[in-house]
């Protein structure tokens, strides 16, 4: 905090700034700086998945060329998905490789990289007991494209069952276009709510006091993650600064209300034309589970009484309670 005092002005003077708000703060004590940087890249691993699920249904889907769908993501970028990522990723969809006159995303091995800070985001959310399935999906597909001689064995020997076509699912281009587009919106919406989740729990297990206003407000500018969304999320903690999740936003429940339909029918698309989109599909099941009634994790608790007698709870009354399955089968209270 202290150098923070010191330094705060000169850092704020040479910041990004929005709307005239320079775009770096005082997280809290010492290593909290570190988590958040952490769990932004962590967030950033699974925008950067979600955009390359999105052109891959484009264009391994509805057929469509690089500079076609660098087109659509310019347009993309005048809308609820204006960000860094986004204006990019039109950029290096329009480059074209000098050497061959490919388009440059031809040429590229598609053997993604990194650095650690997404494992070790996932890594932190399971000691901590946070899910964060969009971002460790992202992490796990890294992982795989770079699993090159097990690709190679697999390519065209694996079982695919009875694919479609785009043709075949006589799917309108323009209506699929927009449908993806709002099932990366939806997933890129799970990817923050869950990040900032994970910065949450960090902040109560080691007594830091980060504020997500804070975060919201000094990611805007100046880094990979900067998007205009940004803007709705600093006020729905303004709203409502003990959110329980971001999803439970009013304004983001509504535009996850527009959203969902699309959602479902890309996952299910994708399913049928055999394209892996593991964190559209895998943060559609987390939305899921997070508003469903029940999960299946009673048969689970069931299970674990039976063969190691980890106890469980009942929704009817207090207390912990085990069920001598190798006896007469009654039911005590641990």
């Amino acid at each position: 905090k202290e150098s923070w005092e010191a330094l705060g002005p000169l850092l704020e003077s040479i910041a990004a700034k929005v709307d005239g708000v320079p775009c770096v703060t005082h997280i809290g004590p010492d290593g909290a700086g570190h988590f958040v940087k952490m769990v932004h890249n962590g967030i950033e691993y699974a925008d950067m998945q979600v955009i390359g699920e999105a052109y891959q249904l484009l264009r391994f889907g509805a057929g469509m060329e690089p500079a076609e769908i660098a087109d659509v993501f310019a347009e993309w970028n005048r809308g609820d998905l204006d960000s860094y990522l986004i204006e990019i990723t039109a950029e290096v969809l329009r480059q074209v490789d000098a050497e061959t006159g490919k388009p440059l995303v031809d040429v590229i091995l598609d053997a993604a990289g990194q650095k650690g800070t997404g494992r070790w985001t996932v890594k932190e959310a399971l000691d901590l007991g946070v899910p964060v399935t969009g971002i460790g999906e992202a992490v796990f597909a890294r992982a795989l494209s770079s699993s090159l001689d097990q690709r190679k064995a697999a390519q065209g020997n694996l079982p695919t069952g009875a694919l479609k076509t785009f043709q075949e699912l006589n799917l309108d281009k323009e209506r699929f276009v927009e449908d993806v587009r709002r099932a990366l919106y939806a997933s890129k919406l799970v990817a923050y709510s869950q990040g900032f989740d994970e910065i949450k729990a960090g902040s109560d297990e080691y007594g830091w006091g980060v504020d997500p206003r804070d975060l919201a407000t000094i990611w805007r500018g100046g880094c990979i993650i900067r998007a205009k969304f940004l803007n709705r999320i600093v006020e729905a903690y303004d709203n409502d600064p003990a959110l329980p999740a971001l999803l439970l936003d009013p304004y983001f429940k509504g535009e996850l209300g527009d959203l969902i339909d699309s959602w479902r029918e890309v996952v299910i698309v994708a399913t049928q034309l055999g394209l892996p989109v593991p964190v559209f599909s895998s943060s559609l099941s987390y939305y899921d589970s997070l508003r469903a009634e029940r999960l299946p994790a009673a048969i689970i608790q069931g299970q674990r009484d039976f063969f190691g007698a980890h106890t469980y709870r009942r929704i009817d009354k207090e207390g912990t309670f085990h069920t001598q399955w190798s006896g007469d089968r009654s039911e005590i209270e641990s």
